[in-house]
C-alpha cells in the first residue's frame, strides 16, 4: 500500500466532511492537574477511580503525526502486510475512486477509524460495569460491558459490533465481534468483513496519554491477525460537538 497516496486520499476526504469546529472551546475541565502557569499537566500520574481502578475518562484524540486513520497498515513494509488478494484489490479500487469512504455517504466508518482519526475526538465515560465511548464523528456511541456477560452467539450485525471488556492489571482489554462487514479499517479502504474480531487494549500511561493497541483478526480479509499501537492524547478544556452528516 502506498502510504503517501493513502494519506492524500484521506486528507481530501477529511476536508470534504470536516465541520467548522471540532470541539466546544474554552470550557475548563474540573479536577485536572495543571502546571504553575495554568496549563494542563499531561505528564502527571494517571488518575484512578475510588475503587483503585485506572480511570480512562476524558476526551481523546489520535496522534496528529501518525497515519493510522488514513492507513492502519502504515507501519508494514510492502509485501509484508497479511492481506488477502481480493481485499488488496478492493483497497486499491477504493483509492482510485477517492469518493467511496463511508462518511462521504453519511455512513459510519466504524472502528478503529473512529478512534484513530486525529481530527475527531472521542469521549470515554467510565462506570464500574460499563465503559461508554462517544464519538464526535457521526455522533456515534459504543458500550463496552464489564459485567461478566459474554459476546452474543448470533447477533444482529452492527456497524460498531458488540463489546465486552475486562481489566488486566492497569489495562482494559476489549473484545468486539458482531460487525456487519460494511465498515473500513481506515480511510484508504482496507476492508473488514462479518468475521472481524477486534481486540483492543487501553492503557493510560499518564494523565495526558492513552495507549491503544489494536489487533485485527479477520480471516476472510487477512491471512493472519495483525496489530498496531497508537498513542492518544487528551483534549482538555474542551467538549464534543454533535455531527449531523445530512447538514453538510
Amino acid at each position: 500500500m502506498n502510504r503517501r497516496t493513502g494519506s492524500l486520499v484521506a486528507a481530501i476526504l477529511a476536508i470534504a466532511i470536516t465541520p467548522a469546529g471540532a470541539q466546544w472551546l474554552n470550557v475548563p475541565t474540573k479536577g485536572i492537574p495543571r502546571t504553575q502557569d495554568g496549563r494542563p499537566d499531561l505528564a502527571a500520574p494517571a488518575p484512578h477511580k475510588p475503587d483503585g481502578q485506572p480511570d480512562l475518562s476524558g476526551i481523546w484524540q489520535g496522534h496528529p503525526q501518525k497515519a493510522y486513520a488514513s492507513n492502519l497498515a502504515a507501519d508494514f513494509n510492502p509485501g509484508d502486510f497479511p492481506i488477502q488478494p481480493w481485499a488488496e484489490m478492493l483497497t486499491r479500487a477504493r483509492i482510485r475512486s477517492g469518493s467511496e469512504w463511508p462518511p462521504v455517504r453519511c455512513l459510519s466508518p466504524g472502528i478503529p477509524t473512529l478512534e484513530t482519526n486525529p481530527d475527531y475526538p472521542f469521549k470515554i465515560v467510565q462506570e464500574s460495569e460499563v465503559v461508554v465511548i462517544l464519538y464526535e464523528l457521526m455522533s456515534g456511541f459504543r458500550q463496552i460491558f464489564l459485567d461478566g456477560r459474554t459476546l452474543p452467539k448470533d447477533p444482529y450485525p452492527a456497524w460498531l459490533g458488540y463489546s465486552v471488556g475486562r481489566w488486566e492489571g492497569d489495562a482494559l482489554l476489549v473484545d468486539s465481534t458482531g460487525f456487519n462487514g460494511r465498515t473500513w479499517l481506515d480511510a484508504v479502504g482496507h476492508p473488514s468483513t462479518d468475521a472481524l474480531h477486534l481486540t483492543e487494549r487501553f492503557r493510560r500511561s499518564d494523565f495526558g496519554h492513552l495507549e491503544l493497541t489494536i489487533t485485527i483478526d479477520d480471516p476472510k480479509a487477512y491471512t493472519k491477525p495483525w496489530t498496531v499501537t497508537e498513542t492518544m492524547q487528551i483534549a482538555p478544556d474542551a467538549e464534543l460537538l454533535e455531527f449531523v452528516c445530512n447538514e453538510n
